[in-house]
Formats: structure tokens, sequence, C-alpha cells
């Protein structure tokens, strides 16, 4: 998932989002313990050299390359205040689009977009070897059994997170690398001395590595070197920010650090599910994970066809989904809902509007809630019905689905649980992932279903 930076066309600076980012497991690190600090010749001494040279300027004096238990990280390499500039890369040592030798750009189609376009690059680099100018940089990226974002994953395992959203989106998101493939293969074999043989799973790997740690800015689609060896941590304040006018994308603390710690950005408010399928980790407890549910005018309903004239006339606005999922007109999403919210904030209004619409027994119900939406702010059965029983009824169709859901994932965790993985490390890993994910599914849904039974309760 590619994020649309917001860039400065002057001397102010601006928020630059990031798209898609892991080294490993990039995820919220707070302990020293879990962070060692590296100093040798492959980490240090030869890559920030490197890169301030081709820069032409220094990148940054307050961070050293270290490890963690997660990967790559960065950490203090000296005390750091809250406000300083902590690293500074101009886009002139960023890799973009516009990097590609003429004569292979000319041939790219408009189908392939800035993603591809940066991936088959970074194949073209890679290729090169020790001869290409980017080659301290493309050497230090991820290697494919690092990577855990769940493209990567196989059908078996993908069979762990079937009853999450992801499931179809990471199908999707493999059909669309395999369309760039094939318009990118094209390309290559027209090149066969500077882009030799190819695979799907070159590209994909390829592919992989810019929808985790690219940036989006005027360039298009840039891959930051050192910027992305940060890690994330979803409480900060701090992320990338970008200037047209000074050409250079920077980071400003916003914590002071000690010597030793490792610094961390935010790239933004993700759910577990779009962490997983771009990043290829996920966060315990994150705040923003959410569900989707899907709702459907039962068939048999004896006014099956005129509730779908009047959901396809008259339906309640969505609100934007923040992971950028594709959702369909009777797919919903659901975050999580406080203890104490009275309004079940969460909950979006479109479902309950939907619920409602489902709970309908008569043409003049339907019709009456047709006329209120016209006169109103035209948003479908926005409001509670009228009827304090149809309105009872429309709740406890959303609290049986809820409930069904919960005992669905319930289930599957366990068997996840009682399942033993492979003898393969990386299948124990991608095991916990897709626990981590469902478990945070499940608090969503069980915090809906509770305020659903308390407004129940209401009625």
């Amino acid at each position: 998932m590619l994020l649309h930076s917001v860039i400065s066309t002057n001397s102010l600076w601006a928020r630059s989002q990031r798209p898609i980012l892991p080294s490993l497991f990039r995820c919220s690190c707070k302990s020293n313990d879990a962070f060692t600090s590296v100093s040798s010749r492959e980490d240090c001494n030869d890559f920030l050299p490197w890169l301030g040279n081709k820069a032409g300027c220094e990148i940054s004096s307050l961070l050293s390359i270290g490890k963690s238990a997660y990967g790559r990280a960065l950490c203090a390499a000296k005390d750091i205040q809250s406000g300083d500039c902590l690293l500074k890369v101009p886009y002139s040592v960023q890799l973009a689009p516009d990097n590609l030798p003429p004569g292979i750009a000319c041939l790219l189609g408009d189908e392939v977009g800035d993603v591809a376009k940066v991936a088959l690059l970074i194949l073209y680099e890679k290729q090169l070897g020790k001869k290409s100018e980017w080659a301290p940089y493309i050497s230090r990226l991820p290697l494919p059994a690092d990577m855990h974002s769940s493209v990567f994953w196989s059908d078996e395992e993908l069979e762990m997170i079937r009853l999450s959203a992801l499931y179809e989106e990471t199908l999707k998101q493999k059909k669309q690398i395999e369309k760039h493939f094939f318009a990118v293969k094209l390309v290559s074999d027209n090149f066969p001395t500077r882009l030799q043989n190819i695979t799907l799973q070159d590209f994909t790997y390829a592919y992989g590595l810019v929808t985790s740690r690219a940036w989006v800015s005027s360039r298009g689609v840039s891959m930051i070197p050192f910027a992305d060896f940060l890690n994330h941590d979803g409480t900060l304040d701090s992320y990338v920010l970008s200037d047209e006018g000074r050409q250079h994308s920077e980071v400003i603390a916003d914590r002071d650090f000690a010597p030793g710690d490792e610094v961390l950005i935010r790239y933004g408010k993700f759910s577990n599910a779009t962490l997983l399928l771009d990043f290829g980790f996920t966060v315990s407890c994150n705040c923003y994970d959410q569900v989707r549910v899907e709702l459907n005018v039962p068939q048999h309903n004896a006014l099956y066809t005129q509730k779908l004239e009047v959901l396809g006339r008259d339906r309640t606005p969505r609100i934007k989904d923040d992971n950028e999922f594709t959702y369909y007109e009777n797919s919903f999403t659901i975050r999580e809902v406080g203890s104490g919210s009275r309004w079940g904030k969460g909950i979006p209004q479109s479902l309950r509007a939907f619920a409602r619409i489902m709970a309908c027994d008569s043409q003049q119900e339907l019709h009456d809630l047709a006329k209120e939406a016209a006169e109103n702010d035209g948003r479908l059965a926005r409001k509670p019905l009228k009827n304090k029983n149809r309105e009872l009824a429309a709740h406890q169709l959303l609290l049986s689905e809820m409930s069904r859901l919960i005992k669905d994932h319930d289930e599957h965790i366990k068997s996840l649980a009682s399942t033993p993985p492979t003898l393969r490390e990386k299948s124990a890993l991608r095991q916990k992932l897709a626990t981590d994910l469902l478990s945070g599914e499940l608090r969503v849904l069980e915090s809906a279903s509770a305020w659903l039974e308390s407004y129940c309760s209401r009625l």
C-alpha cells in the first residue's frame, strides 16, 4: 500500500507518509535489552561514508546502524533531544523511477506503475553487482528469507488467515504483482544483457522491498537509504518529512534519546492486517485493528427486491478506510468500541443502517425510511427506527453476526495454538503473525458485541 505524501513547495516542512516498510519484524521495540549496537565494517564503516559522499553532505551524526531483536535498526549515537534533526537525505540519493536507464524506461507502458518500476530498478542494479553505484545500499536490503509480508506466504500458510479480510487482499496483491511482472518481462526480454532471466519470484521479492520500504515524493515512489532502517512504533509522532524547495527528506525527533536507545518513527495508523500485508509484522494490542463484516439481504426474504432497490438508491455514505483495503458495497469496517462508548463509536452508521433495512418487514416501512432520508440529510436509516421492536431486531441481527464471527475466530485461534508448525522456523513465525492478526480482530469483535448487547438492553 502506497500512501500519498503531503509535500511542501517552500521552506515549510510537510509530513511525507510512508507507503509500505520491514527489515525482519518492524514493531515497537522500547527495551534496550532487545537492541544491540553494531559497529562492524559491513554495517557502518562503508555504508554511511558511501551515502555521505554520494549525497555530498553528512546524512546523520546522531544515528548509528544496529540490530534489534526484529532486524536492522537505527540507534542514538549520542544524546538526542526532542526537536533535533535525526537525519537528512537529499532526493538525489533516493531510488526513484527516474533512475531507470532511459532505454528501459521508454519501453514501460502505462500499465506499469511506479512500484513496479522501482522494483525493476532494484533488480537491474542487483544484477550489476559491485559495478552498481547503489551496491552498498542494495546489498543491505533484506533477503527473501527475511521477508514476511503475506504475499510471500505459501497457500498452506495463507489458510491460517482465511477468516481475515487480509486473505482476499493478499490474493489481490499477488495477482497485481503477477500482472506487473508480465508487463515488465516483455521489457526485460528486450534487454537480455542488462536484465537477465527475471523470474516472478525475483520480481515479487523486489516488489515487496518497495512496498515495504518506499515513500512517495514528487519523483514518485522513492526508496530512501538509511531512513528505511527506522523501525515502527504506532504511539509516536515522529515521521519522515519532505520539502520540495530544499529537495530532501528529514526526520525530527519527537522525544529525547540516550546513547544506545533505538530510534523509532510511526509509519501510519495501520491495523495489523495492513502491517502484515505491506510490512510483514504485527503489533500486540494494536489500537488501529479493524474487522471487515459482510451482510447480505437473504434472497428468500419477501422484500428482497425492494430492499435492494432502497439500498442501491439511498445508501449511507461510507467512512473512508484508513488502511485502504478494497471493500464491497455490502461490507463494513468495524473498529474497536471503547467500553465507555455511549454511541458505539467504531461501529459504522452505514452498518447499522443496513441492519435496519434488513429488519424491515413491510414495504411501508421501507418507503418511510426512504422518505425520511430524502427530507433530511439524505442518509438512509441513520436514525433509530421509531418501532422499537424493529430497532431491537436490527441490532440483534448484528449481535448474532458478531457472535458467529467471534466463535469462528476463537475456534481458529485455538486450532492454530494446538497445531505444531512445520520444522521450519519461518513457518513458526508466520503462525505467530497469524495468531496476532486474528486475536486483534477477535478483540474488536468482542468490543462491538459488548456494545450491541448493552444497546439492546436499553431499548
